[in-house]
């Protein structure tokens, strides 16, 4: 089937932002004395807002208070975007715009829906983008494969007619399960594991080494070779 779309993940993927969310599930347990660790962190990543939010107010001692928790993260994150904190990944600019200008994209997030439009607000990238979906706005987070189904459906696509480009073990897994070609980004802070890996049709070691391979799958040969020139 021939690929005619792009779905990207957000975190990791376009910004550096993954560390601001463990900072901020840091953060609220401490005020509930309590210790967040990376096990937590590994727990939470690719869940949705909802989901991560019951979590980690359970595992602060307040289990009735998720959406408290889910507020006060999402005001964490929204501050440190603001405050220049959640810098846009080296070469996420000219991948998000190169690949826009060939082919329709839409972006998967696991952030909640605030935190995704000042991401793309704050980069100026939001009209790049057909299509933008939290997995707060679907029946489940990642590795469950429900927020790429609905990217893809709102570019009025298919799973399999569709790239994906994620970062974390979770993410490759979503949106494998929903039939895309997965361009792995490994992120060095948190890899996926191997298994989650070998899900991916690609690995790329940048963001540039991922435009490039987006970009020949999506028209060949000779576009690639047009870019790099």
């Amino acid at each position: 089937m021939t690929l005619a779309a792009v779905v990207f993940d957000m975190d990791g993927v376009l910004v550096e932002s993954e560390h601001l969310w463990e900072e901020n599930w840091t953060a609220y347990a401490a005020r509930h004395g309590v210790t967040w660790t990376p096990a937590d962190t590994a727990t939470c990543q690719g869940k949705s807002a909802p989901e991560w939010a019951a979590y980690l107010a359970e595992r602060s001692g307040v289990p009735d208070r998720a959406a408290e928790a889910e507020q006060a993260v999402v005001d964490g994150m929204i501050a440190a975007i603001a405050e220049g904190r959640a810098p846009l990944l080296k070469g996420a600019d000219a991948m998000v715009r190169d690949v826009a200008a060939a082919a329709p994209i839409a972006l998967a997030s696991s952030a909640a829906r605030p935190v995704i439009d000042a991401v793309l607000d704050a980069y100026g990238l939001t009209s790049c983008f057909t299509a933008t979906v939290s997995s707060a706005e679907v029946a489940r987070g990642k590795p469950s494969p429900d927020v790429y189904l609905e990217a893809a459906s709102r570019l009025g696509r298919d799973g399999a007619e569709c790239l994906a480009v994620e970062d974390s073990g979770n993410g490759i897994r979503a949106a494998a399960a929903a039939g895309l070609t997965v361009i792995a980004l490994p992120n060095p802070a948190y890899p996926p594991k191997p298994e989650a890996l070998g899900l991916a049709a690609e690995v790329a070691e940048s963001n540039d080494d991922a435009r490039l391979r987006l970009l020949g799958r999506l028209g060949g040969e000779r576009q690639t070779q047009e870019v790099r020139a």
